[in-house]
């Protein structure tokens, strides 16, 4: 990996889980290839197998997210129970025995309320990290990379080659993952030297459209070097074209020059149709996932709403950001939400035949051993929840006789300093009048 880590994701958090798994993914592309005697290269097959890979081994974490979420769901009506008796109550009485009331039911299933955090915790990084490295295949592949090195050292030795290399990305308008684009090519190509230029410059080879290949191959750029351009070309296809279309473009760019090209339609046209097949398969995959996902019942109307709208907007986002990123990368989310599907049909077989009460008591085990490792007995916290109840009875008691006494104080006062002439006056002749007579 020493030889190939210059253009590899440079993040301080995911970059050194993104080297991990190139060098996963690269020990697969040549593990094919050595099995195939190298008539198999291919990096969208080491793509494919590494999703699975990976997603295999998240397998425990997705099982337990599982767990949590069915658990979830059938402690919410005591849960909805708890809120409702400690309604309006804010005093810090109310909140303590409502924390401690919650903790005792989370303890009873055995779940966290932080539960699914930790899951995507750890997980996302590892998925972020898998997408640095398909989106810039040549820094962890290293039979990618060497394809390009006889071609990158011919264009070196190319007088004026940092200036082409800036027209030609300023004539298919294309970025590279190092970050190079057509207005700041040649001064970045001009400042770097050693492997850091070399790099550069696969970069851009690599990231470079199926038209610009064409450019080159005629000599309008860099010529003289045809031959050295073709050998490279003829690797491309080998390890990075699948069904014709090469996974360095995007699909837009491939319906945009060939649904209307005017040598061989028909092939282009197939092409074209095949390259809106990625946005719109990555939609109905996506889709799939959230059929199967099950779904959280928690009696929150507002929740629900927001979780049905994220549902509906995520797949349609995917289907539209797919126009836009490499074929490769598609691929992957096509993939990956396959294998998840396949990976979430047979969980929810699992989940549905688990038996929840003897999960319940394993996890109520659990707890209470770690509450005697704390040192918290079982009869101590029933004792707390009780005094706890019962003070705040005896508060909300004291608190409404105490109401009252001020209500009737507060109206002795006003009935004694009523103004002369007005009606409160009056009223107090009239019952002063009725006491009277009454007592004759």
């Amino acid at each position: 990996m020493s030889g190939i880590v210059l253009t590899a994701y440079p993040g301080s958090i995911l970059g050194p889980v993104a080297k991990f798994l190139g060098w996963i993914m690269n020990g697969i592309y040549n593990g094919i290839s050595s099995i195939t005697g190298g008539r198999v290269e291919s990096v969208v097959l080491s793509i494919v197998i590494v999703t699975i890979i990976i997603y295999m081994c998240l397998l425990p974490l997705t099982i337990k997210q599982q767990k949590f979420s069915k658990l979830s769901q059938k402690m919410q009506p005591e849960m909805q129970a708890i809120q409702a008796k400690y309604k309006n109550k804010k005093d810090q009485a109310s909140m303590m025995a409502m924390q401690q009331e919650t903790q005792m039911l989370y303890d009873k299933y055995g779940i966290s309320p932080m539960g699914s955090c930790v899951q995507l915790i750890i997980q996302m990084p590892i998925l972020l990290a898998l997408y640095r490295v398909f989106y810039n295949i040549p820094a962890y592949l290293d039979g990618v990379k060497g394809s390009f090195t006889n071609l990158v050292t011919q264009i070196q030795s190319t007088s004026g080659y940092t200036d082409t290399l800036g027209e030609l990305m300023s004539k298919f308008n294309f970025t590279t993952s190092s970050g190079l684009t057509s207005s700041n090519v040649v001064d970045k190509l001009s400042n770097a030297s050693g492997d850091t230029l070399s790099n550069y410059i696969i970069d851009i080879l690599y990231k470079l459209p199926s038209k610009g290949w064409d450019a080159l191959l005629d000599g309008k750029y860099f010529d003289g070097l045809q031959s050295s351009v073709e050998s490279t070309h003829n690797a491309l296809q080998h390890f990075n074209y699948f069904l014709g279309l090469n996974i360095s473009d995007t699909p837009w760019y491939i319906i945009k020059n060939n649904f209307f090209a005017k040598d061989k339609p028909e092939m282009w046209l197939l092409i074209g149709i095949l390259a809106l097949l990625i946005p719109v398969l990555s939609y109905l995959t996506q889709l799939l996932n959230i059929k199967l996902m099950p779904q959280a019942s928690n009696g929150n109307d507002q929740m629900a709403n927001q979780m049905k709208t994220m549902n509906m907007l995520m797949p349609l986002m995917s289907f539209f950001i797919c126009f836009t990123v490499p074929v490769g990368l598609g691929i992957y989310w096509i993939s990956s939400a396959v294998v998840r599907g396949l990976q979430q049909f047979f969980v929810n077989k699992h989940i549905e035949n688990l038996d929840l009460e003897e999960v319940m008591k394993k996890n109520q085990e659990k707890a209470k051993k770690k509450r005697e490792k704390r040192g918290i007995s079982e009869d101590y916290i029933r004792q707390a929840a009780n005094i706890r109840t019962k003070s705040i009875d005896a508060k909300a008691n004291i608190s409404a006789s105490a109401d009252n006494e001020d209500k009737l104080a507060k109206a002795q006062s006003m009935k004694s300093n009523a103004k002369a002439g007005s009606l409160a006056s009056k009223a107090n002749m009239v019952k002063d009048f009725n006491e009277r007579n009454s007592r004759k």
